[in-house]
């Protein structure tokens, strides 16, 4: 399939067997991570630099706090995006910023972005403004490629944002939203999405410092996946001198993941 970006306006949405089972996947998910969350934190000696967490579409800090503590317990400081709701409004971009700004001069480092869904979009907006100020980006089911393709959320949006659509947008914005971040990238992305199409997940092209990483899951329960754990406590130990792509170290990374494409 040629994943080009005229070709999205034509996908069809996630199919309703994965959207009605999102629920009930994403507490599957949560459970059985428990094991590896419990087991594993601490395991990394991270170095404590600080990870910036951004939550989806319609959600809040509250949908991160298990993926932020799984950091923190990791070794690294954890920081939520105390912006309340994200409802999607581009004009939180700005807030982003100078928050990003704040960040690195609390702690004189460079700042690890990881964003889900709709966050992930955000974040490397952020990466592409202001890359001097970022490690890495690591986004979890994020429409990047085109987020104005069919997907089983935009209604939500057209509802809530007083009948302005998203291809309403900024067409300067939406242009450049599937531009690669110049800092070292990976999109992590289910073909099990019930809300959004994998294939505008993805980085168009794999190259040293972007990688697209395919595990089994839900798109609500992305943030508890024991293998989208896995992937961000092994990428959170580089740095951008030493970032190399994620490969499966083990038996157990072979169980949790499919093969990046």
């Amino acid at each position: 399939m040629t994943n080009t970006i005229e070709s999205f306006a034509d996908m069809s949405k996630p199919s309703i067997f994965w959207l009605s089972t999102e629920i009930g996947r994403a507490f599957t998910e949560y459970g059985l991570s428990l094991p590896f969350r419990t087991f594993s934190s601490k395991s990394v000696a991270g170095d404590g630099h600080p990870v910036l967490v951004l939550p989806g579409f319609m959600a809040s800090d509250t949908s991160t706090k298990v993926l932020r503590k799984f950091i923190q317990d990791n070794g690294y400081t954890a920081i939520a995006w105390e912006l309340g709701r994200n409802r999607g409004e581009v004009e939180v971009l700005d807030l982003l910023f100078l928050k990003l700004e704040e960040i690195y001069e609390e702690y004189g480092r460079k700042v690890s972005i990881v964003g889900w869904s709709l966050g992930g979009v955000l974040a490397r907006q952020l990466a592409k403004e202001k890359p001097h100020l970022v490690r890495q980006v690591i986004t979890l089911g994020s429409p990047f490629r085109d987020i104005t393709a069919p997907n089983n959320a935009s209604w939500v949006y057209n509802l809530i944002s007083g009948g302005k659509r998203v291809v309403d947008l900024d067409p300067e914005l939406l242009k450049d939203l599937p531009k690669p971040a110049p800092v070292p990238t990976t999109a992590i992305y289910s073909k099990e999405d019930g809300v959004v199409s994998w294939e505008v997940c993805i980085e168009e092209k794999e190259t040293a410092i972007h990688q697209n990483i395919q595990v089994r899951g839900s798109h609500i329960g992305l943030g508890v996946n024991a293998a989208v754990l896995k992937i961000i406590q092994d990428r959170l130990q580089y740095e951008e001198e030493n970032w190399a792509a994620f490969k499966p170290q083990n038996f157990v990374d072979d169980l949790l993941l499919y093969p990046s494409l």
